[in-house]
């Protein structure tokens, strides 16, 4: 059995196993987010359950990237290396945006503590 057809066997375990711990990272998030989201009383100003929930979506967008990868090894038609890209670039472009909006709420976090110390 070639390296090649042995590949084509095992990586869809593989990518379904890490697509697998990407959702079980966004229940755990999701999960989280909504204890917190309890814990302040409902209260739609605190960010502490939207950053928890973020943190997580980006987090499990890498374990599904990483799958994505793992399945561009065994890409064999066009049709299939195109969509393959579709959903990479469309994945790339979420992590960059929820980590863009991550870093944006803890600076806005930075600067409201700074002016309650002064």
């Amino acid at each position: 059995m070639k390296l090649h057809d042995m590949l084509i066997y095992v990586i869809p375990t593989i990518a379904a196993i890490v697509e697998s711990i990407g959702i079980l990272v966004i229940i755990y998030g999701v999960l989280r987010s909504i204890f917190l989201f309890i814990k302040s009383h409902g209260n739609l100003m605190v960010s502490d359950p939207k950053m928890e929930l973020a943190r997580a979506l980006a987090y499990s967008l890498e374990f599904k990237l990483a799958a994505e990868i793992l399945k561009s090894v065994i890409v064999q038609t066009l049709d299939e290396f195109l969509v393959l890209g579709g959903v990479v670039i469309i994945r790339i472009i979420l992590t960059f945006v929820i980590h863009w909006e991550i870093e944006n709420d803890e600076k806005s976090e930075r600067v409201k503590n700074m002016k309650q110390l002064k």
